[in-house]
């Protein structure tokens, strides 16, 4: 048997990059940028693909929504024709996943962050608007909650309607469609408002210092009884579903939601609307940056990246009065987008080192 290092692994990856990258360059190389990842930022990369496609000689690329840790895991597949050239993602890129790229051989990769995006909770216009805190978030949607008999141990989730989490929310059974575990926007999602919420119990908090395992467990955990369901990577399907179920509440990007304002009403978090402004400013608590990752490898050898990436973090595309804010992206500030400028000119690779 023969056991191999972290360390031996990469290096046989970086042996593999080299016969793969020649294995890209005997190929026929397709004539078309294949672009996979977040449902989040499809509509964005779309917009782009489309633009870049009228305005220059190359294919528009193809873009498809598999949803972030399924774009990220075929991008990190391998170098070759058959592999993706981009992936987009609601959330950056894991070690973990850094590690698979080198182990296959993808050990140079450009990290794009283009902006940043608020996941909603919305509800059908035709209903009353929800105002939630991140505590009533957690308590709706946790598989396991503190007593609520104030003792300082988890049950089983006993809350059935939001009137059962506290007086003021509506009779109405908690019903929340949301994506699945493969999407950044459920991971973002988790982290920043049922963690958000999570954590206001101060001996849970407590919990975070002596077992962070534990303590990820316990907040980051969704209920599988039926009050939470599964909608899949499609959030223009979630919007389409809210519109005949006036009782539920669906999870995606803001961009949806500014996309259907007339169908789509967005719930209040912690008492701030979900608007373009106050995710820019941060008074909006469930908002993350977005990022698209570029393998190095097929970069003159797949026709068009260099371009694709001039057009993407153009002025006119993710600039403050750019074509993609009018889409809903919430433009970086000046400073990082012009190390993101910089690093894509460079073509620096990712460098990360801890989770």
């Amino acid at each position: 048997m023969i056991t191999l290092t972290r360390k031996s692994a990469v290096m046989i990856g970086s042996a593999l990059a080299v016969l793969a990258t020649a294995n890209v360059n005997a190929q026929a190389a397709r004539d078309q940028i294949s672009i996979v990842g977040s449902s989040t930022v499809y509509p964005f990369a779309t917009v782009v693909a489309e633009q870049f496609g009228r305005t220059t000689n190359f294919k528009t690329p193809t873009v498809e929504s598999t949803g972030s840790g399924g774009g990220l895991k075929l991008f990190c597949s391998g170098i070759g024709v058959a592999t993706p050239d981009i992936a987009n993602s609601s959330r950056r890129i894991k070690v973990s996943e850094v590690e698979t790229c080198a182990s296959n051989g993808v050990d140079g990769v450009v990290e794009v962050k283009i902006g940043y995006d608020g996941i909603v909770l919305a509800n059908s216009a035709s209903s009353d608007q929800f105002s939630l805190t991140t505590k009533d978030i957690f308590l709706a949607l946790a598989k396991d909650v503190p007593s609520p008999d104030g003792a300082a141990s988890l049950v089983a989730n006993p809350y059935q309607k939001w009137s059962d989490i506290r007086a003021g929310l509506p009779d109405s059974q908690i019903e929340v469609l949301g994506p699945p575990p493969t999407s950044g926007t459920r991971d973002a999602f988790v982290e920043l408002a049922m963690e958000g919420g999570c954590k206001q119990f101060d001996w849970i908090k407590a919990v975070k210092k002596e077992d962070k395992s534990r303590y990820k467990a316990m907040c980051h955990t969704i209920r599988e009884d039926g009050r939470f369901i599964e909608a899949g990577e499609n959030d223009n399907l979630i919007v389409q579903k809210l519109q005949t179920s006036p009782n539920a509440l669906g999870i995606f990007g803001f961009s949806f939601l500014d996309q259907n304002s007339v169908v789509v009403t967005g719930s209040k978090v912690n008492g701030e609307e979900p608007t373009f402004d106050n995710i820019a400013d941060g008074a909006y608590p469930v908002s993350r940056p977005l990022y698209f990752y570029v393998k190095k490898a097929h970069v003159g050898t797949i026709p068009g990246i260099s371009e694709y990436l001039a057009e993407f973090t153009s002025e006119r595309a993710m600039g403050e009065d750019g074509y993609l804010a009018d889409r809903g992206l919430i433009p970086l500030p000046a400073d990082e987008y012009s190390a993101v400028v910089k690093a894509v000119n460079n073509m620096t690779n990712l460098q990360l080192t801890a989770e």
